[in-house]
């Protein structure tokens, strides 16, 4: 990548960070986005909503997916953006404006790429799935998103990541016996039954399944508990939420299934699980060409996507689809969230070699 494109790709991540889109605050962001691209004569440009879709119609006989998301969480202290040195601060750097960026530049300046393109700005990734921009934009006009494969802008610090996990929210409660605090044994403590629940869930051994080639971790936590009637009261009823991540080689009813299994020793008539929210986990696709060319390009090793991202709804409608974009994951959602230069400049110049790539016509 020249020094120039790497000073474009640069300016625009700063000219975006500078712009807040909280979720649900997208408006302003995306209507930049909008004019610059509407200005470019070799896209078409489509927007439904807070969505903007951006793409080439050249008769390549493949498509390329590339997507990202507008908003943010709530800043905290880093709401500007400040580059120092070889690094840019600020509120959406990793994740992911450096990544919207990185497509920008690529829209505007990429006219004649050996595949078709299409650039997806969707909006409401950070809030609850029921929000998505991107399932809006699949619900609506399905059409706007078809492509041979999908790569995601997720922060993954220029190398591939594949697939990601499935996760789901299960609320579990336990029934105990109210009696007043004086005369416990008259009763049964819903609260002190949780104890030997939580110990399973602590000693839990993390399942680590091969799904093409790569290794995945599953998880299971303990995020919210409640429990407790009044100061002098035996609670006659707990309960506790758990946070699954599951590997692509189950289905969100398996992996609810080998929950159950996991507390069914801890549970009585009258318990209940209850699966509250689930999103599938995406298989991660490499046998594609395209992706498999990716891989080639791409610096360092590629690894499976240890958390939920887009690429589930993309892996859902059987287009193979990955994580690819600059910035450390790590640093997403914290006040000291950065990307580093280098990391924008690799992630553009990967992606200009796989849209140019004269054998993938």
């Amino acid at each position: 990548m020249n020094a120039t494109a790497a000073q474009r790709v640069l300016d625009r991540t700063v000219e975006l960070v500078d712009i807040p889109s909280e979720s649900f605050g997208e408006g302003p962001i995306v209507g930049h986005l909008e004019a610059l691209l509407r200005a470019v004569p070799h896209l078409n440009v489509d927007r439904v909503g807070d969505n903007l879709v951006a793409r080439t119609s050249l008769g390549r006989s493949q498509r390329v997916v590339l997507a990202g998301h507008t908003d943010t969480i709530p800043a905290n202290g880093n709401t500007s953006a400040r580059v120092d040195g070889d690094v840019l601060w600020g509120l959406g750097t990793a994740d992911m404006k450096g990544g919207l960026a990185v497509m920008v530049e690529l829209a505007r300046t990429l006219s004649e790429p050996s595949v078709d393109v299409t650039y997806v700005f969707y909006a409401r990734e950070e809030v609850a799935s029921a929000h998505s921009g991107l399932e809006e934009l699949f619900v609506q006009r399905p059409d706007l998103l078809v492509g041979d494969i999908a790569i995601l802008g997720e922060p993954t610090d220029g190398s591939v990541e594949a697939g990601c996990q499935g996760t789901l929210r299960a609320r579990i409660t336990l029934q105990g016996r109210r009696a007043h605090t004086a005369r416990p044994w008259m009763g049964r403590n819903a609260i002190h039954r949780l104890g030997a629940l939580l110990a399973t869930l602590e000693a839990y051994e993390a399942r680590r399944p091969l799904v093409d080639g790569l290794e995945f971790r599953e998880a299971v936590q303990a995020v919210a508990v409640e429990g407790g009637v009044a100061g002098n009261v035996v609670p006659d009823e707990a309960m506790v939420v758990v946070n699954h991540r599951f590997a692509p080689d189950r289905d969100e009813e398996a992996a609810l299934a080998a929950l159950r299994a996991l507390v069914a020793p801890h549970l009585e008539d009258g318990d209940t699980v209850e699966c509250t929210e689930s999103a599938p986990a995406g298989v991660p696709g490499l046998g594609h060409p395209l992706l498999a060319r990716l891989v080639e390009l791409a610096p360092g090793p590629v690894g499976a996507k240890l958390g939920w991202t887009d690429v589930a709804r993309f892996s859902a409608r059987g287009v193979p689809a990955v994580n690819f974009g600059p910035g450390d994951a790590t640093y997403a959602h914290r006040a000291d969230e950065h990307v580093q230069v280098a990391s924008l400049a690799t992630v553009h110049d990967v992606l200009w070699r796989l849209l140019t790539d004269d054998g993938a016509r």
